[in-house]
């Protein structure tokens, strides 16, 4: 599969955390070409400040794998994570992460700083942005817009 198939998979997870009122942002890990761990935000339904979507998804599939290495993984989330979830995202030695929508207030792996490029670090990770990058920036600005009419 390419990454725009997989992506749409995380953009079907992000209707999911849309249609229950959460900011719809969608992930899904995949491992050996299938998806092992999916996820949205869940930070309203757990009252949860770290229930990010990626916070969430590199959380089961760590128990999917027995192992908090993901080394051979795929993160695809249809925002550019924020500082925390990039740390995640170093820390759980992901391979690759592929995102949607860059956040041009929050993001950490390019916009604003790149958590992920700190030289220091022991592991690096690949980062292809922009895919579907139209659709992932539509739901969230239609979340928004549904806000602002409440």
């Amino acid at each position: 599969m390419l990454h725009q198939d997989w992506m749409l998979m995380a953009l079907k997870q992000a209707q999911l955390a849309f249609e229950q009122g959460e900011v719809p942002i969608g992930a899904v890990v995949v491992h050996n070409g299938l998806i092992i761990a999916e996820a949205h935000n869940e930070k309203e339904q757990k009252n949860d400040p770290t229930a990010h979507a990626e916070i969430l998804v590199i959380q089961r599939a760590t128990e999917v794998l027995n192992s908090w290495r993901l080394t051979d993984a795929v993160l695809y989330v249809t925002l550019e994570p924020c500082p925390m979830c990039a740390g995640a995202i170093v820390q759980s030695r992901l391979k690759q992460l592929v995102y949607g929508a860059a956040d041009l207030k929050g993001g950490a792996t390019g916009s604003v700083m790149n958590v992920l490029d700190y030289k220091l670090w022991n592991h690096r990770v690949d980062v292809v942005a922009g895919v579907l990058e139209e659709e992932c920036s539509d739901i969230l600005k239609a979340f928004f817009k549904r806000l602002r009419r409440f």
